[in-house]
């Protein structure tokens, strides 16, 4: 892992915490056995060295999926819809990231 490409995802962490309005407590980017990432309820995030390696697109998928779990737990119609808003056909980005893993 590149101390550069893990500055570059920090910082695009912080750039959709903003534009989303989420504050985060704590951001982490360490080795994940089974998730892209997690978050708590208290600020915490963590993810995946691995996704040092891939193309940003994917990045920008598991930021926004996270942080908007600060505010909606769950992936119900809200969620989807405004996954939908931020990042356009974010099922298919979803889609090729599972065939990545």
């Amino acid at each position: 892992m590149s101390f550069a490409a893990k500055l570059a995802f920090k910082e695009r962490v912080r750039s959709w915490a903003q534009k989303l309005d989420v504050h985060v407590v704590w951001l982490g980017v360490r080795p994940m056995r089974s998730k892209w990432a997690s978050c708590s309820t208290n600020g915490h995030l963590n993810f995946s060295v691995d996704l040092l390696s891939l193309d940003p697109t994917f990045w920008d998928y598991v930021i926004v999926h996270e942080l908007l779990h600060f505010s909606i737990p769950n992936h119900g119609r809200l969620w989807k819809a405004l996954m939908r808003a931020h990042l356009g056909d974010w099922e298919e980005i979803e889609k090729k990231l599972k065939q990545n893993a």
